[in-house]
C-alpha cells in the first residue's frame, strides 16, 4: 500500500512534469507557454534541436575547415588570412557569453555547394541585438534582407549553441524553429577577442559550406 509520503512524492513529480511541459515558448518550440507567465526557456538545447541540426552542430569544425579550404582553392586565400581569428576554426576563447546590448554584425560566407560559383563573400555591417533572458540569450539581426533570430544556449566554457530561424525581406514575424527546415538555423557562438564574437553556422541550407556572423559592440 502506498504511504502518504510516497503519494505526495508522486504527486510532486507529476506536477513538475506538467510544469516542464508548459515551460517552452511558442517562438522556440511551437508549444504554447501555457501557465508559465515568464515564458521561461529550456537550456538543454539538444532537447530542442532537430536531428539534422544536431548533426550539423557536431560537424561544425569540419564544415569550417572545408569552407576555408574551398575559399583558398578559389583564389581567396589572402582574403581569408586578412580576417584573422574570425576565420580560424580553433580561435575560440574561454567565457563565450556576450553582454546584452546592440552590436554591429556582418556575414562571411565560405565555400560553395556547387551550383554557386562564389567561394568567398563578405557582406557589409548590419545592426544586431543581444537580449539577456537569464540562462539564455536572444540574438536578432535587425537590418538587411536576411535576418537570423534565435536563442543562444549555454554549452561549455568555450561556446554557446545558437538555434534560430531566418526572416526574409519585409517579414515582421519570425518563423517557428523546427517547422521549416529551410528556415531553421543552427550553430555555435564563440568569443574570439576582447570584444569580438562569431556565430558559426555549419552547412547552411543554401549557397555556402559555412557561414560566419561576426559580432562587435555598436559604437
Amino acid at each position: 500500500m502506498m504511504t502518504g509520503r510516497a503519494s505526495a512524492i508522486l504527486t510532486g513529480i507529476a506536477a513538475a512534469l506538467l510544469l516542464s511541459s508548459c515551460a517552452y515558448t511558442d517562438g522556440v518550440t511551437g508549444v504554447p507557454a501555457g501557465a508559465n507567465p515568464n515564458q521561461e526557456l529550456p537550456t538543454y538545447w539538444q532537447s530542442i534541436a532537430t536531428r539534422d541540426d544536431r548533426a550539423r552542430i557536431s560537424n561544425w569544425r569540419r564544415s569550417f575547415r572545408e569552407g576555408v579550404a574551398d575559399a583558398a582553392a578559389g583564389g581567396h586565400a589572402n582574403e581569408v588570412a586578412a580576417e584573422g581569428a574570425l576565420l580560424r576554426p580553433d580561435a575560440g576563447l574561454a567565457d563565450p557569453r556576450p553582454p546584452a546590448g546592440d552590436y554591429r554584425c556582418r556575414f562571411v560566407k565560405l565555400g560553395s555547394q556547387g551550383s554557386v560559383p562564389l567561394s568567398f563573400v563578405a557582406y557589409p555591417w548590419f545592426r544586431c541585438r543581444i537580449q539577456d533572458q537569464g540562462e539564455t540569450l536572444r540574438f536578432t539581426k535587425l537590418t538587411g534582407s536576411q535576418r537570423p533570430s534565435g536563442t543562444l544556449y549555454p554549452e561549455n566554457r568555450l561556446r554557446m549553441i545558437f538555434l534560430g530561424v531566418l526572416e526574409l525581406g519585409d517579414e515582421t514575424r519570425a518563423h517557428v524553429y523546427g517547422r521549416d527546415a529551410n528556415r531553421d538555423m543552427a550553430g555555435t557562438l564563440e568569443r574570439i577577442g576582447d570584444a569580438r564574437w562569431r556565430i558559426v553556422l555549419p552547412y547552411p541550407r543554401f549557397e555556402s559550406l559555412v557561414d560566419i556572423i561576426e559580432l562587435v559592440p555598436a559604437e
